[in-house]
């Protein structure tokens, strides 16, 4: 039995884990709902019913079969939010091929490298989105011959591209001819694959850049994202009939595991509101789709909530959701959970390499429990914090490195078992973040090891001085970052984006901070930005930031020694 005043806990061991394969609990699905939609792309106006997604997915993934793409082959998936990515996540799944997510903000010397890394056989990518040819981008790698297979010496395994819509392309297979590209045989043979199929195969590759180095593919199972769907659906009160709005990118474990998944095993239904994040769409699909659930980083939530439309939605329908990704300010809590009616939202932790979450608040917590933790470990799940330094899991109360055991761990980083060694150890995924874990067995995120400031030997975590800086009524959004300085080898930088119509200067944040937080935790500049450097998944890239604010600091020093 573990110390309870030491920081390590271990999840329920109830319910017990599913013991199947992603394309099992599609089957199953498809026996129990079978008329129920599973899958509503909105801005695509396209519903499939649990039987009709079985029945696509399965011919895609025959008609692969029959194009030459084997079991195990890696199949890459290069676009946003649309009905086509689901289908070709579930026929991978059938077909027992590895599916790779391709974040569709990557341009070509991202794609060639993620395609070179795990050797991918088969692309599937979108005609274009937004400012993105990827046709285009992709034949910059390569030629694509009349018979359909395409010819590199950079990623010299990829043999079949599959596009998304647009006009004809030589060469170029278009993805609603694959299924009629099946044969009986290899219908038969993916009616055989089941058999030969265990939870435990690999079955998805995402890639996560880390703190440093090139992007590395955290390769996942079947068990490892099927069960976690399964238990945050749990966690979050879902269930069979309603209509989760998901918003967030499928590209990345939130829309693929949280929304997808989670759906599957509950069933639930996947609902797209558009193929990226857009606020109105949002509004607009909860409305007319009557959705009970809805997805998002705390971003979107404010983008949401802010959009001058939004009284004159009816939001009556919702009442849960997941929001994640980066801390959630309190206010914004209770705007949610008062102006959008969903009581019973809860907040998740976790990083790609443990398939996603790892703690998860409960329905019934108080807004403090929400906002101020990310709730309990989830079960079949072992957690510790460590002391970076010596590895020795500390007291509760004390901060270090939060490292996470059990099922959800990641199979490693393809190809790349350095890397891995590193990550896991002894069974441990070692996370990057700073966490704290109380008395009651509350998980708390103080920041990232290398986000965390040192200011003249303290310890400062960005998160504490950003829930601070949200309380003043102008204060829309903020980021806090360390930036250099001569005398204590950093000090404080708060960017802040202000609320329309507001006005506070720099010196006013400032002396709304003295003597209400510490002295060394107080910003030393403020700086107003109009947006925020983030990834597709909504989340702020602090490292960009910050290199654009040590630049802005030196612009200004020479500027103001010029003028002297």
């Amino acid at each position: 039995m573990n110390d309870p005043s030491l920081s390590q806990l271990i999840g329920p061991v109830d319910p017990p884990l599913l013991d199947l394969t992603i394309g099992e609990a599609l089957e199953s699905a498809a026996r129990k709902w079978p008329g129920h939609e599973a899958l509503v792309s909105r801005h695509q106006g396209i519903r499939l019913t649990w039987s009709e997604l079985l029945a696509m997915s399965d011919d895609f993934a025959a008609g692969l079969l029959a194009l030459g793409i084997l079991p195990g082959d890696r199949v890459a998936v290069w676009a946003p939010n649309c009905a086509e990515w689901a289908i070709a996540q579930f026929a991978t799944a059938r077909a027992g091929m590895i599916q790779v997510n391709i974040n569709p903000a990557y341009r070509a010397s991202e794609l060639e490298y993620t395609l070179r890394k795990v050797g991918v056989r088969a692309l599937i990518c979108a005609s274009s989105f937004k400012t993105s040819d990827y046709v285009a981008m992709v034949e910059t790698l390569g030629d694509v011959h009349d018979d359909g297979r395409f010819r590199s010496e950079l990623v010299p395994d990829l043999a079949l591209v599959i596009k998304i819509g647009g006009g004809a392309r030589t060469g170029w297979l278009d993805f609603n001819h694959v299924a009629a590209m099946a044969t009986e045989r290899s219908h038969e043979i993916l009616q055989a694959l089941p058999a030969t199929q265990s939870p435990r195969d690999p079955i998805n590759i995402q890639f996560t850049s880390g703190t440093t180095g090139s992007p590395k593919g955290a390769t996942l199972s079947h068990r490892n994202v099927l069960n976690n769907g399964y238990f945050v659906g749990l966690g979050m009160g879902l269930r069979e009939g309603d209509r989760l709005c998901i918003p967030v990118p499928l590209y990345h474990c939130f829309g693929m595991v949280l929304g997808n998944l989670a759906c599957l095993v509950h069933g639930a239904t996947m609902i797209y509101p558009s193929s990226g994040f857009e606020p109105l769409a949002v509004l607009e699909t909860v409305e007319a789709e009557r959705c009970t659930g809805l997805h998002g980083v705390p971003t979107m939530f404010i983008a949401e909530l802010e959009h001058p439309e939004f009284s004159r939605f009816d939001l009556g329908s919702l009442r849960t959701g997941i929001m994640a990704g980066s801390p959630c300010p309190v206010e914004v809590m209770r705007k949610v959970m008062a102006r959008m009616h969903m009581q019973d939202i809860g907040i998740a932790y976790g990083m790609t390499e443990t398939s996603p979450v790892s703690f998860q608040t409960a329905t019934d917590d108080p807004i403090e429990v929400r906002v101020g933790t990310i709730g309990q470990v989830l079960p079949h799940l072992e957690v510790k914090v460590v002391d970076p330094a010596t590895g020795k899991v500390v007291p509760r109360g004390h901060a270090g490195e939060l490292c996470t055991k059990g099922y959800s761990v990641m199979l490693g980083y393809w190809n790349d078992p350095e890397r891995t060694a590193e990550a896991i150890r002894d069974g441990w995924m070692h996370t990057g973040d700073l966490g704290i874990v109380d008395e009651a067995g509350l998980g708390r995120i103080v920041g990232r090891i290398k986000d965390m400031i040192i200011r003249g030997g303290e310890n400062i975590y960005p998160r504490e001085i950003e829930e601070f800086l949200y309380t003043h009524p102008a204060v829309e959004d903020v980021q806090v970052i360390g930036v250099p300085d001569e005398k204590y080898g950093e000090d404080v930088l708060a960017c802040v984006l202000r609320r329309a119509g507001a006005e506070i200067d720099a010196e006013g944040l400032i002396n709304f901070c003295r003597g209400r937080i510490a002295h060394y935790k107080v910003p030393r500049y403020v700086r107003f930005v109009d947006s925020f450097p983030m990834t597709v998944s909504g989340k702020v890239q602090k490292y960009l930031l910050r290199e654009t604010m040590i630049a802005l600091l030196a612009e200004e020093a020479y500027s103001a020694t010029r003028a002297l």
